[in-house]
């Protein structure tokens, strides 16, 4: 691996990205429980909003693609076109759904073309609760005998004040009922945003993940860029309110080519936490592929372990077993 290695500050966690979401639909039970019997640490839903102000996991509001909405007529009407951080979206929302109603549809494999085994699932789960997902993790805590903790991210939340339903302090008070109150909780809150996160850090202990991507920067426009963000003076910036940051995984390494990221992210005194390692080829650098099956696994556990190298912190995965193993096995070799 060219480029510095730089040791973890702490034991790199394995972070199920929707649950177990290469092997069943993503953010249903099912998926969050396949992932802690392959042994993840963190289980990961993203949070939206219901009509009646309830906290669901679904990867957007927009439920178009992931549930079986356009199925149910009696929900025709709802169909619509909003403007979400700027860009447009035809479809159903979580918003314009009471809880009650949301239950009556059934979650679907979001990538069926790479996923098909995924898709054979398709009507099996109802879209989970928040409330749902923290008794599973507490009662499988309990049964395993080790702590596994959720991971949630904020989902759209400049939007979702714009619409009378603010996130921050309901769901701080969500996990502070749970029993979540501390920086030893067993979870991060993660947010693309940065206000969203400024005030989270002014109402919990609860550790904070400044998430980034490569391009492109926060929907509340509270930075210019994630370029910026990704800078020493601005991850000195993060610091004063988050515990680490969550970049996409190419900022940190693409192609055999290693940033300083990590390194100046631990200098700042940020974990860092990286996003997604997915096995399919779809997803994968040319040289860890196998074949030309865009569907087919390549070697995702090589990927894996070269960020490993670099000192990374954690990372999501849709794959968490493979992940696991991966993990340990660097862990072991050290």
């Amino acid at each position: 691996m060219p480029g510095p290695s730089h040791p973890s500050l702490s034991r790199p966690i394995v972070i199920a990205h929707r649950g177990a979401s290469g092997e069943r639909p993503e953010h249903t039970l099912a998926s969050y429980d396949l992932a802690i019997d392959e042994g993840a640490d963190f289980i990961e839903p993203d949070l939206v909003l219901t009509r009646d102000n309830v906290f669901v996991a679904r990867h957007e509001n927009d439920i178009t693609g992931t549930t079986d909405v356009a199925d149910h007529p009696e929900f025709a009407g709802r169909k619509t076109t909003k403007t979400i951080d700027g860009e447009q979206h035809t479809g159903w929302f979580t918003e314009d759904f009471t809880l009650a109603e949301l239950k009556t549809l059934r979650a679907k494999e979001r990538l069926p073309q790479l996923r098909p085994v995924n898709a054979t699932y398709d009507g099996k789960f109802a879209v989970p609760t928040l409330a749902e997902i923290i008794a599973l993790a507490k009662r499988r805590s309990r049964e395993t005998g080790r702590t596994i903790g959720i991971y949630p991210e904020t989902k759209h939340p400049t939007y979702f004040a714009s619409i009378g339903l603010p996130m921050e302090r309901h769901l701080v008070a969500e996990l502070h009922a749970a029993g979540w109150d501390s920086a030893d909780a067993p979870v991060f809150i993660q947010s693309f945003e940065v206000d969203n996160l400024k005030l989270l850090h002014s109402l919990t202990k609860i550790r904070l993940i400044q998430l980034m991507d490569g391009r492109g920067g926060p929907a509340d426009k509270a930075v210019a860029s994630y370029a910026d963000m990704a800078t020493p003076a601005g991850l000195t910036a993060v610091a004063a309110y988050a515990w680490g940051i969550g970049p996409n995984k190419d900022m940190v390494e693409k192609d055999g080519t290693a940033s300083r990221l990590v390194a100046d992210a631990h200098a700042a005194g940020l974990r860092v936490h990286v996003w997604t390692f997915r096995a399919e080829n779809f997803f994968l650098p040319a040289d860890l592929r196998a074949g030309d099956d865009p569907k087919a696994h390549g070697d995702v556990a090589a990927a894996m372990r070269r960020q490993l190298a670099l000192g990374i912190d954690g990372f999501f995965t849709d794959f968490p077993l493979i992940g696991v193993q991966a993990r340990d096995t660097y862990v072991t070799a050290r």
